[in-house]
């Protein structure tokens, strides 16, 4: 039956306008974005097909990548153009609500802007958020990308942006695609040759978040920077 003969409460665009976008679940808020069923399927048992297919929303918008959108089974280029444009304007929305001045001071500000920008990649990313003396944000970069299971990082890169923004101090972080937030021992590694290299140009390494599923882990909170 197509979603037009529901009724109008059970309906999503109806549902969304008169109960708001947080009573929506997954499938119906991805059916919005398709739009349109298919011979046999409303937009809603396509968008839960997708999902099951996927594992999650997250599952779904890691197998779109990068750019160009991937064109996936049951899904065309429009909806994936509109769904990866969807996630960047989450993205976009939450930084600049940083770059309005709030200092990233509380750690709950830093983890929600490196959970957003990271955690939805298939792949290890690394990245830099600047910060100007009184902790504000400057700039918020991914510097290096790898593989599933790694990325190179280099110092000297780092140090080499944070001249050239002007940093007083950063936030660093990277993605585990496994979902396993712990750090290695190569993280930690990693975290005191960049608290060192930093330290030679004057600037402080605050923290080294790593996101996976659930809270992201602060090595400053460890100890570990």
């Amino acid at each position: 039956m197509s979603i037009k003969h529901w009724p109008a409460q059970e309906r999503p665009r109806e549902k969304l306008a008169g109960r708001g976008a947080q009573a929506l679940s997954d499938a119906e808020l991805l059916a919005i974005f398709l739009g349109s069923g298919v011979r046999g399927e409303d937009a809603v048992s396509r968008a839960r097909r997708l999902l099951q297919a996927h594992g999650s929303l997250r599952g779904l918008l890691q197998a779109l990548g990068g750019p160009p959108a991937r064109r996936l089974q049951g899904l065309g280029a429009v909806a994936a153009c509109r769904l990866q444009a969807a996630a960047e304007l989450g993205n976009r929305c939450l930084q600049q609500g940083l770059e309005r001045g709030e200092a990233l001071t509380d750690p709950g500000s830093a983890s929600r802007l490196f959970v957003a920008r990271l955690r939805p990649l298939g792949n290890e990313a690394f990245a830099v958020a600047f910060l100007d003396s009184r902790h504000r944000l400057i700039a918020f970069e991914v510097l290096f990308q790898g593989t599933i299971d790694g990325a190179e990082v280099h110092p000297r890169v780092v140090v080499q942006r944070c001249l050239e923004r002007n940093a007083a101090a950063v936030l660093v972080g990277h993605n585990h695609p496994s979902g396993v937030a712990e750090p290695s021992a190569a993280d930690r590694h990693l975290t005191l040759r960049l608290r060192d290299a930093l330290a030679l140009v004057d600037v402080r390494l605050l923290d080294h978040l790593v996101v996976g599923d659930g809270p992201p882990v602060s090595m400053a909170a460890r100890g570990w920077v």
